[in-house]
């Protein structure tokens, strides 16, 4: 499956494929974010599951180098899909999901359609 281009609610969103190959740094999150701006789009969705397990140690920093090139570039950046494994293990890691939840540059949501709400939401407000 390749990754796509959606819109939703007015926003350009690339969905990237669940099987696609996995993001261990910033280096690989580089081609994505190239993508992203070659169709103009707001948000870059990742399934968790293409995250490595290094993304979810804070300690390792992986996680801060990969979302800080999202933020250079001005680009939103969710994670969709189930982390609770990685949740139940790090109270630090709860800490920058709910953090980063109510803001507006990442989002860790549990699939999809919580991404569609979310910006349904933020597209109504901005009206």
């Amino acid at each position: 499956m390749a990754d796509t281009l959606e819109h939703i609610a007015d926003t350009p969103v690339l969905i990237c494929a669940p099987d696609g190959p996995p993001l261990r740094d910033e280096h690989d999150v580089t081609d994505l974010i190239g993508e992203g701006y070659q169709h103009g789009v707001a948000w870059v969705v990742v399934p968790a599951d293409r995250l490595a397990d290094d993304f979810f140690r804070l300690r390792t920093r992986v996680a801060g180098g990969m979302i800080q090139k999202f933020v250079n570039y001005r680009l939103g950046l969710a994670v969709v899909g189930d982390i609770s494994r990685h949740t139940d293990a790090s109270t630090a890691l709860q800490d920058l999901v709910r953090e980063s939840n109510r803001g507006t540059q990442l989002w860790f949501l549990p699939h999809i359609d919580a991404l569609r709400t979310r910006l349904a939401a933020g597209s109504r407000e901005r009206k």
